[in-house]
């Protein structure tokens, strides 16, 4: 029986009251005194946006990258639970992936970190372990504020350690951290699960409250490069699926991101979501059954 894996994104935070991404942004522009040099568009991609802001301040006011990221890491931790957080709890995954930097998914502050080394910057390791769930927090989170993935250059750091990770293997100099590719431990069957990455390979993902906008680098590199070694060079087997969760109300606008998804093997399911509560409810109800059908199957 396959593990139960699930990757959730910011989206479920709204509907704890509080502040919005929009405030968050206004707030950070204001620590950093650039009012008056930066504007907000949308058509600004995110982690260039963060570095105009970072930079524009850093130029004018000394200020350091530390020193901001600990300000948001403080503001990302204020974000409050509901109770899609304990539902998806409730589900028992063996692993949470989320790109969300605060622990209202854990419903606790983790007491340890059981990641095999730890990480100051990037997170191709980064893992808790609570009531018997892995999360793996893929872009950092709030106890350790450089961790938080947001910007270009951070992006790209992170890029860099996955591909190293997946194809021509790590230089890492802890004893705890397999040297080979995980294309090759794939090929001699020796995946333990030390990475998220491994998970994208190895097991079923079910994606919700994730936007998947195309600023996701990192995500959208390790989607192509999966499909890639399935459809094209046919090196190592992909036994798995990828699922991506969407309103239905939102399909028809999401036409060209939901068809690169689709030709990088995810497998789309719209569901009803004028309510978005009721939406991810909806999400967390089917996920159980599908789960609990396999588990059924599995046992005959």
């Amino acid at each position: 029986m396959k593990n139960l894996v699930l990757l959730i994104g910011n989206d479920i935070n709204n509907i704890s009251r509080g502040q919005s991404w929009k405030d968050l942004l206004q707030d950070i522009i204001t620590f950093c005194h650039a009012g008056g040099c930066v504007e907000l568009d949308d058509k600004k991609p995110f982690p260039l946006l963060y570095e105009e802001i970072f930079l524009t301040a850093s130029k004018n006011h000394r200020i350091r990258e530390k020193d901001l990221k600990s300000f948001i890491a403080i503001k990302a931790a204020e974000i409050k639970a509901n109770p899609l957080h304990s539902a998806i709890r409730d589900l028992k995954p063996a692993h949470i992936l989320t790109t969300n930097y605060e622990f209202t998914l854990e419903g606790q502050i983790p007491l340890e970190n059981t990641s095999i080394i730890k990480e100051k910057f990037y997170s191709i390791f980064r893992r808790y372990e609570v009531g018997n769930i892995h999360y793996w927090h893929i872009h950092g989170d709030c106890l350790n504020p450089m961790s938080i993935n947001l910007g270009f250059e951070h992006y790209g750091g992170q890029l860099q350690l996955m591909r190293n990770y997946v194809v021509s293997g790590t230089v890492y100099s802890s004893k705890e951290v397999p040297k080979p590719s995980l294309l090759r431990r794939i090929h001699s069957k020796e995946v333990y699960f030390h990475s998220w990455i491994d998970l994208f390979f190895t097991e079923d993902i079910h994606i919700f409250g994730l936007s998947l906008d195309f600023v996701e680098t990192d995500l959208w590199w390790l989607l192509t490069y999966r499909a890639r070694q399935k459809f094209h060079h046919k090196n190592v087997p992909v036994p798995n699926q990828i699922f991506y969760y969407i309103p239905e109300e939102y399909v028809a606008a999401s036409k060209f991101k939901l068809d690169l998804l689709i030709a990088n093997d995810v497998t789309i399911v719209s569901l009803p979501g004028k309510d978005k509560l009721a939406y991810y409810e909806s999400i967390i109800k089917q996920i159980g059954k599908s789960h609990q059908t396999a588990h059924q199957g599995s046992n005959r």
